[in-house]
């Protein structure tokens, strides 16, 4: 059963209309992977999710509340995560100093340190001064220490090592096992889709594929053809 779902949302930045119509929809303990191309809307689609841009249409349900007319701030306490692309840590405060913001009462830090050993000698450490990889391990440790219920990441490999994407990878299948709802937004597509259950594909701002991942897996070419809109698969 769908925990989470956005129905026939649309997006605008400036006016411009960049999300159009999108249905999507996260279940619990699974991976959510979405793809595209680099201005496809995957990221303007996010943040219409989360609150952070106001959606020109369309619904937003978690666990059957509507979210669509309220702020990111009730979605976020309703138990809707988002970890934003770019790894927003704060620099000057310390990895446990950052962990500790927005800390659930039901949380304790120990929960993130388990998760990501690599923090653990690196607590008392200025955020700032923290490698791309242990950042993003962090920002990932700070959204789950606030309990949420589905957990949206973008972009989270961007400019990180392939050994460390796949320690990530291997994590998200982790979380989603325990019964998280995982919505993630990637450019490693087969890393992704790897350990995803569910894919979707957008286009100029619309869904062009919504499926399970292992068809996208076992045809890269099918993948290709979505992300160019080739005349088999568009629309």
């Amino acid at each position: 059963m769908s925990i989470f779902k956005a129905n026939s949302v649309s997006v605008n930045r400036a006016e411009l209309a960049i999300v159009n119509d999108v249905d999507l929809q996260v279940e619990r303990g699974t991976i959510s992977v979405l793809l595209g191309a680099n201005g496809a809307g995957k990221t303007t689609l996010l943040e219409g999710l989360s609150g952070v841009i106001r959606i020109a249409g369309g619904t937003i349900e978690l666990e059957g509340q509507p979210l669509q007319r309220a702020r990111p701030g009730a979605r976020a306490r309703a138990g809707l995560g988002y970890v934003e692309q770019g790894r927003t840590v704060f620099r000057e405060l310390t990895t446990e100093e950052n962990l500790r913001v927005g800390l659930h009462d039901s949380a304790d830090i120990s929960e993130a340190y388990a998760l990501f050993p690599e923090l653990v000698q690196r607590q008392d450490v200025p955020a700032g001064l923290l490698s791309g990889g242990e950042q993003q391990m962090l920002v990932i440790a700070r959204a789950l220490l606030t309990r949420p219920k589905v957990l949206m990441i973008d972009e989270m490999s961007a400019g990180l090592a392939p050994v460390i994407v796949g320690r990530l990878m291997q994590t998200m299948r982790k979380l989603a096992d325990e019964g998280l709802a995982i919505l993630l937004v990637e450019q490693f597509a087969a890393l992704a889709l790897d350990v995803g259950d569910r894919a979707y594909v957008m286009r100029r701002g619309r869904m062009v594929y919504d499926g399970d991942c292992k068809t996208l897996l076992d045809a890269p070419d099918k993948l290709h053809d979505f992300y160019l809109g080739s005349a088999n698969t568009e629309g």
